[in-house]
């Protein structure tokens, strides 16, 4: 009988698609594993394709290189330690999620994932045909029971592996980051362990993927509920925990990480988001409006610190009703950053259209028309450069404006990625501040304040008229994004809204403006998913929309 294990926990970024690439990662995992005299390496959901692959499973040709890289991964198995990947499997002319353990240079067990997502930001339903309950995988003298992903929200998986023998639970995951999940996760996990009895492994995968990004945060839950190992979220890691047998039942001693805090959460997952959005898409960098504004100053911030000062190029882009102040908060913010900063006078292309138009325009009022034309050149401008010199174009609008569609379609939303879309403008307040105090690990900007404290407590306003300000179209930031949260995340009726304290004619009023904006939320750019209902796929409400509360 086995009765001592190393369990070497993998905590990587795989790329979707480059298949390659993930088995060279998964390969030099393997090799820092075995020179910690590893028995297993536990991988995340899926990472031999990445995750999640969505309509590419699809693709006969895709299904055939994924087990190509599985067959040959398992040759490499022959000796040194074995191997437990995720990957796309065909069974029956079925495609299935599953998990393989590869050990003694062949495929040794295979299992199905059982429970398949089909909420939120998940279609697994539609992609994947659903897995038997599993039975226990024998590994070199153990019984492994493995769940994947989806099978450690539901007692019925845990519960029939313990029932068959299963001696350590094991849980790859592609766990998207959310504000809190971590706690859900940890409940549900202790919630199997204190079923079963069983000590449970959750490994997660970490790095960005179009509009979700993974915190990693892999653990150890002993089978008493305790935590008995974990990493830390948001790093790349190979983790050994040391197992043995104590009176009939496993116990791990492995690495305890410190616990992060909600605001580093949320700054690090726009960082990851982006870095990788640029690295996995081959940007060369970014280039963004830097206005002197709190949104812009965070979304340079963001992505120096993901990028590097050197690959990002800030433009601030002044008109008539440009402050002073603004001129030199967005200065200011470039220098604290150490990033480039060009100016671009926008009056001459307001006159343009101004001339070109007024033939058309006769004696019409100026409006909103005019103040759109002014965030059109500043977003032409930006497209310009990114044109010409190959950055990707930064949008910094956050969630709060575009549940309203306070913005400008082709102006200040063009781009191709926006970092602070599902940042409400409460949360840019609070994370503004929080980086000004704290340099989170793993950066690359500076360790000090990164814009002024004027940013911070002057009143936001899109220098679009004289005397603007957000408020003179919006509610209170701090009344709106109640309303918001209420609206969105917690889909309440105005009756359940106004019921937490709001003004009956502001959530109307709010009701209306989100509703309408959707046409405009259609033609946004991706950003990184942080709440728990992004804008997106997550959201997807019709266009064409005649329904009113009463």
């Amino acid at each position: 009988m086995t009765e001592s294990l190393r369990i070497a926990l993998a905590q990587v970024n795989p790329v979707v698609g480059d298949l390659a690439g993930n088995i060279r990662m998964i390969r030099d995992a393997r090799t820092r594993a075995a020179a910690q005299a590893a028995d297993l390496v536990v991988f995340g959901e899926l990472c031999v394709c990445g995750y999640p692959p969505e309509d590419l499973v699809q693709k006969g040709a895709f299904l055939d290189a994924c087990e190509a890289a599985v067959r040959d991964l398992a040759g490499e198995t022959v000796t040194g330690p074995a191997i437990l990947v995720g990957s796309p499997w065909r069974e029956a002319g079925q495609v299935h999620n599953a998990a393989l353990l590869l050990d003694g240079g062949r495929i040794a067990e295979i299992q199905f994932k059982r429970h398949l997502p089909n909420y939120g930001v998940f279609d697994e339903a539609r992609l994947f045909v659903p897995g038997p309950l599993p039975r226990p995988m024998d590994f070199r003298g153990v019984r492994l029971g493995v769940l994947v992903c989806e099978d450690m929200w539901y007692a019925d998986v845990a519960e029939a592996l313990a029932r068959d023998g299963a001696e350590i639970l094991v849980v790859p995951n592609g766990s998207p980051y959310e504000d809190d999940k971590q706690g859900r996760r940890l409940e549900h996990a202790t919630a199997r362990c204190a079923a079963t009895g069983l000590p449970l492994i959750y490994v997660n995968q970490v790095g960005g993927q179009d509009e979700l990004v993974f915190d990693g945060g892999s653990f150890v839950v002993a089978s008493d509920g305790a935590l008995a190992a974990s990493l830390a979220p948001w790093q790349v890691e190979i983790a050994l925990t040391e197992w043995r047998r104590e009176s009939g039942r496993w116990i791990c001693v492995g690495p305890l990480a410190a616990p992060v805090g909600r605001l580093e959460g949320i700054y690090q997952a726009m960082v990851v988001g982006l870095r990788d959005y640029v690295a996995k898409n081959r940007f060369p960098g970014v280039v963004l409006g830097l206005s002197g504004g709190i949104d812009s100053a965070l979304a340079a911030a963001v992505a120096v610190d993901a990028l590097g000062a050197e690959r990002v190029r800030c433009v601030m882009m002044p008109s008539p009703y440009t402050s002073i102040d603004s001129l030199e908060d967005a200065a200011e913010v470039a220098a604290l950053l150490g990033t480039r900063l060009d100016t671009v006078d926008i009056r001459p292309a307001m006159e343009a259209f101004s001339a070109m138009l007024a033939p058309l325009f006769g004696d019409a009022v100026p409006d909103t028309t005019e103040e759109n034309v002014q965030s059109r050149a500043r977003g032409l401008t930006l497209m310009a450069l990114s044109n010409k010199f190959g950055p990707m174009v930064l949008s910094t609008g956050n969630k709060s404006e575009m549940s309203c569609g306070y913005a400008t379609l082709y102006g200040d939303m063009c781009g191709g990625y926006a970092v602070l879309k599902d940042v409400y403008k409460t949360t840019v307040f609070a994370l503004s501040d929080w980086r000004n105090r704290h340099c989170p690990p793993g950066v690359l900007g500076p360790k000090g304040a990164v814009m002024p404290e004027r940013v911070l407590t002057k009143p936001p306003t899109a220098e679009l008229r004289p005397n603007q300000t957000d408020q003179d179209s919006l509610p209170p930031y701090e009344v709106l994004d109640g309303i918001l949260e209420c609206l969105i995340e917690g889909e309440m009726s105005v009756a359940e809204t106004c019921a937490k304290g709001y003004d009956e004619e502001t959530v109307r009023r709010v009701w209306r403006m989100l509703d309408r904006a959707e046409y405009k939320r259609r033609q946004a750019p991706p950003g990184v998913k942080i709440t728990a209902r992004a804008f997106g796929k997550e959201r997807r409400y019709p266009i064409t929309n005649a329904f009113t509360p009463r």
